[in-house]
Protein backbone atom coordinates (compact mmCIF):
# COMPACT_ATOMS: atom_id res chain seq x y z
CA UNK A 1 0.00 0.00 0.00
CA UNK A 2 1.24 3.48 -0.86
CA UNK A 3 2.95 5.53 1.85
CA UNK A 4 0.63 8.04 3.59
CA UNK A 5 2.87 10.94 2.60
CA UNK A 6 2.54 10.07 -1.08
CA UNK A 7 -1.24 9.88 -0.76
CA UNK A 8 -1.23 13.37 0.73
CA UNK A 9 1.01 14.61 -2.10
CA UNK A 10 -1.46 13.28 -4.65
CA UNK A 11 -4.34 14.97 -2.84
CA UNK A 12 -2.39 18.23 -2.87
CA UNK A 13 -2.15 17.97 -6.66
CA UNK A 14 -5.90 17.37 -6.93
CA UNK A 15 -6.45 20.39 -4.67
CA UNK A 16 -4.35 22.62 -6.93
CA UNK A 17 -6.14 21.33 -10.03
CA UNK A 18 -9.62 21.70 -8.54
CA UNK A 19 -9.70 23.57 -5.21
CA UNK A 20 -13.50 23.61 -4.98
CA UNK A 21 -14.85 20.34 -6.39
CA UNK A 22 -18.62 20.02 -6.54
CA UNK A 23 -21.16 17.22 -6.56
CA UNK A 24 -22.58 16.95 -10.09
CA UNK A 25 -26.09 15.99 -9.00
CA UNK A 26 -28.70 18.76 -9.13
CA UNK A 27 -30.68 19.47 -5.96
CA UNK A 28 -32.45 22.31 -4.16
CA UNK A 29 -32.37 21.31 -0.49
CA UNK A 30 -31.27 18.37 1.69
CA UNK A 31 -34.36 16.35 0.79
CA UNK A 32 -33.89 16.63 -2.98
CA UNK A 33 -30.19 15.85 -2.51
CA UNK A 34 -31.11 12.71 -0.60
CA UNK A 35 -33.54 11.65 -3.33
CA UNK A 36 -31.00 12.36 -6.07
CA UNK A 37 -28.28 10.34 -4.36
CA UNK A 38 -30.68 7.43 -3.83
CA UNK A 39 -31.52 7.53 -7.53
CA UNK A 40 -27.85 7.66 -8.54
CA UNK A 41 -27.06 4.12 -7.37
CA UNK A 42 -25.92 2.16 -10.45
CA UNK A 43 -26.91 5.15 -12.60
CA UNK A 44 -25.08 8.17 -13.97
CA UNK A 45 -25.41 11.63 -12.48
CA UNK A 46 -26.38 12.98 -15.90
CA UNK A 47 -29.16 10.44 -16.19
CA UNK A 48 -30.44 11.29 -12.72
CA UNK A 49 -30.34 15.03 -13.46
CA UNK A 50 -32.40 14.51 -16.62
CA UNK A 51 -35.02 12.58 -14.68
CA UNK A 52 -35.18 14.94 -11.70
CA UNK A 53 -35.28 18.17 -13.70
CA UNK A 54 -39.06 17.92 -14.04
CA UNK A 55 -39.62 15.98 -10.82
CA UNK A 56 -37.99 18.58 -8.58
CA UNK A 57 -40.07 21.34 -10.14
CA UNK A 58 -43.11 19.89 -8.38
CA UNK A 59 -41.63 17.79 -5.58
CA UNK A 60 -39.13 19.20 -3.07
CA UNK A 61 -40.48 17.93 0.29
CA UNK A 62 -41.44 14.53 1.72
CA UNK A 63 -45.10 15.51 1.82
CA UNK A 64 -45.14 16.51 -1.83
CA UNK A 65 -43.52 13.17 -2.67
CA UNK A 66 -46.24 11.26 -0.81
CA UNK A 67 -48.88 13.40 -2.50
CA UNK A 68 -47.34 12.49 -5.87
CA UNK A 69 -47.43 8.79 -5.04
CA UNK A 70 -45.33 5.83 -6.08
CA UNK A 71 -46.92 5.23 -9.48
CA UNK A 72 -46.52 8.82 -10.66
CA UNK A 73 -42.99 8.94 -9.26
CA UNK A 74 -42.13 5.97 -11.45
CA UNK A 75 -43.22 7.90 -14.52
CA UNK A 76 -40.62 10.58 -13.75
CA UNK A 77 -37.75 8.20 -13.00
CA UNK A 78 -38.46 5.29 -15.36
CA UNK A 79 -35.33 6.09 -17.42
CA UNK A 80 -33.19 5.30 -14.37
CA UNK A 81 -31.99 1.80 -13.57
CA UNK A 82 -33.83 -0.10 -10.83
CA UNK A 83 -36.51 2.61 -10.83
CA UNK A 84 -39.25 0.38 -9.40
CA UNK A 85 -37.32 -0.44 -6.25
CA UNK A 86 -35.99 3.10 -5.96
CA UNK A 87 -39.49 4.56 -6.18
CA UNK A 88 -40.69 2.22 -3.44
CA UNK A 89 -37.81 3.19 -1.16
CA UNK A 90 -38.19 6.92 -1.81
CA UNK A 91 -41.85 6.76 -0.80
CA UNK A 92 -41.00 4.76 2.34
CA UNK A 93 -38.14 7.12 3.18
CA UNK A 94 -40.38 10.15 2.73
CA UNK A 95 -42.99 8.68 5.06
CA UNK A 96 -40.31 7.97 7.68
CA UNK A 97 -39.09 11.56 7.50
CA UNK A 98 -42.59 12.88 8.06
CA UNK A 99 -43.52 10.46 10.83
CA UNK A 100 -40.23 10.41 12.73
CA UNK A 101 -38.31 13.59 11.89
CA UNK A 102 -40.93 16.27 11.21
CA UNK A 103 -40.17 16.09 7.51
CA UNK A 104 -36.55 17.16 8.02
CA UNK A 105 -33.46 15.31 6.77
CA UNK A 106 -31.46 14.46 9.92
CA UNK A 107 -27.86 15.67 10.09
CA UNK A 108 -26.68 12.34 11.47
CA UNK A 109 -25.19 9.56 9.37
CA UNK A 110 -26.32 6.77 11.67
CA UNK A 111 -29.88 8.08 11.63
CA UNK A 112 -29.82 8.52 7.86
CA UNK A 113 -28.85 4.88 7.36
CA UNK A 114 -32.00 3.82 9.20
CA UNK A 115 -34.10 5.30 6.41
CA UNK A 116 -35.44 3.02 3.68
CA UNK A 117 -33.01 2.68 0.78
CA UNK A 118 -30.28 4.75 2.43
CA UNK A 119 -26.91 3.05 2.85
CA UNK A 120 -23.64 4.36 4.21
CA UNK A 121 -22.49 5.74 0.85
CA UNK A 122 -25.68 7.74 0.36
CA UNK A 123 -25.58 9.00 3.94
CA UNK A 124 -21.94 10.02 3.55
CA UNK A 125 -22.75 12.05 0.43
CA UNK A 126 -25.59 13.91 2.15
CA UNK A 127 -23.49 14.58 5.26
CA UNK A 128 -20.61 15.84 3.11
CA UNK A 129 -22.43 17.89 0.47
CA UNK A 130 -25.23 19.43 2.51
CA UNK A 131 -24.05 19.32 6.11
CA UNK A 132 -20.40 20.05 5.28
CA UNK A 133 -19.01 17.13 7.26
CA UNK A 134 -15.70 15.35 6.49
CA UNK A 135 -17.29 12.10 5.36
CA UNK A 136 -16.01 9.95 2.51
CA UNK A 137 -18.43 8.16 0.21
CA UNK A 138 -16.88 5.21 -1.61
CA UNK A 139 -18.62 4.46 -4.90
CA UNK A 140 -17.34 2.43 -7.85
CA UNK A 141 -15.11 5.29 -9.05
CA UNK A 142 -13.52 5.83 -5.63
CA UNK A 143 -13.08 2.09 -5.11
CA UNK A 144 -11.40 1.64 -8.49
CA UNK A 145 -9.10 4.65 -8.19
CA UNK A 146 -8.15 3.77 -4.61
CA UNK A 147 -7.08 0.32 -5.79
CA UNK A 148 -5.39 1.59 -8.96
CA UNK A 149 -3.28 4.11 -7.05
CA UNK A 150 -2.71 1.69 -4.16
CA UNK A 151 -4.39 3.92 -1.59
CA UNK A 152 -6.09 0.85 -0.19
CA UNK A 153 -6.33 -2.86 -0.80
CA UNK A 154 -9.65 -3.09 0.98
CA UNK A 155 -12.19 -5.54 -0.42
CA UNK A 156 -15.26 -3.54 0.55
CA UNK A 157 -16.23 0.14 0.31
CA UNK A 158 -16.07 0.40 4.10
CA UNK A 159 -12.54 -1.04 4.14
CA UNK A 160 -11.42 1.55 1.57
CA UNK A 161 -13.17 4.36 3.44
CA UNK A 162 -11.52 3.46 6.73
CA UNK A 163 -8.09 3.08 5.12
CA UNK A 164 -8.31 6.59 3.67
CA UNK A 165 -9.68 8.11 6.87
CA UNK A 166 -6.59 6.83 8.70
CA UNK A 167 -4.35 8.83 6.36
CA UNK A 168 -6.24 11.97 5.38
CA UNK A 169 -6.91 14.94 7.67
CA UNK A 170 -10.55 16.11 7.92
CA UNK A 171 -10.02 19.17 5.71
CA UNK A 172 -8.79 16.88 2.92
CA UNK A 173 -11.42 14.21 3.47
CA UNK A 174 -14.12 16.76 2.72
CA UNK A 175 -13.10 16.95 -0.95
CA UNK A 176 -11.58 13.51 -1.50
CA UNK A 177 -14.75 11.84 -2.73
CA UNK A 178 -15.34 14.58 -5.31
CA UNK A 179 -11.73 14.59 -6.48
CA UNK A 180 -11.63 10.82 -6.98
CA UNK A 181 -15.07 10.62 -8.58
CA UNK A 182 -14.32 13.41 -11.06
CA UNK A 183 -10.85 12.00 -11.74
CA UNK A 184 -12.30 8.55 -12.43
CA UNK A 185 -15.15 9.93 -14.50
CA UNK A 186 -13.21 12.26 -16.78
CA UNK A 187 -9.50 11.36 -16.71
CA UNK A 188 -8.71 7.93 -15.31
CA UNK A 189 -11.55 6.20 -17.13
CA UNK A 190 -12.05 2.51 -16.57
CA UNK A 191 -12.00 1.54 -20.25
CA UNK A 192 -9.46 4.03 -21.58
CA UNK A 193 -7.53 6.14 -19.08
CA UNK A 194 -6.40 9.50 -20.45
CA UNK A 195 -2.88 9.22 -19.12
CA UNK A 196 -1.64 12.10 -21.28
CA UNK A 197 -4.04 14.40 -19.38
CA UNK A 198 -3.40 12.94 -15.93
CA UNK A 199 -1.98 15.39 -13.36
CA UNK A 200 -0.67 12.54 -11.19
CA UNK A 201 0.73 10.33 -13.96
CA UNK A 202 4.15 10.21 -12.30
CA UNK A 203 2.61 8.55 -9.26
CA UNK A 204 0.83 5.85 -11.23
CA UNK A 205 2.36 2.38 -11.56
CA UNK A 206 -0.63 0.60 -13.13
CA UNK A 207 0.08 -2.08 -15.70
CA UNK A 208 -2.20 -0.43 -18.27
CA UNK A 209 -0.67 3.02 -17.91
CA UNK A 210 -0.49 4.52 -21.38
CA UNK A 211 2.83 5.91 -22.56
CA UNK A 212 1.43 7.94 -25.47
Amino acid sequence: MRAPQEILQIMEIFARENPHPQCELNFHNPYTLLVAVMLSAQSTDKGVNRATERLFQIVDTPQKMLDLGEDKLKEYIKTIGLYNNKAKNIILMSRQLLEEYNGEVPADRDVLTRLAGVGRKTANVVMNVWFNQPTLAVDTHVMRIAHRLDFSRGKTPLDVELDLLKVLPPEVVKNTNHWLVLFGRYVCKAQKPLCDKCPICNYCHSADKRAD
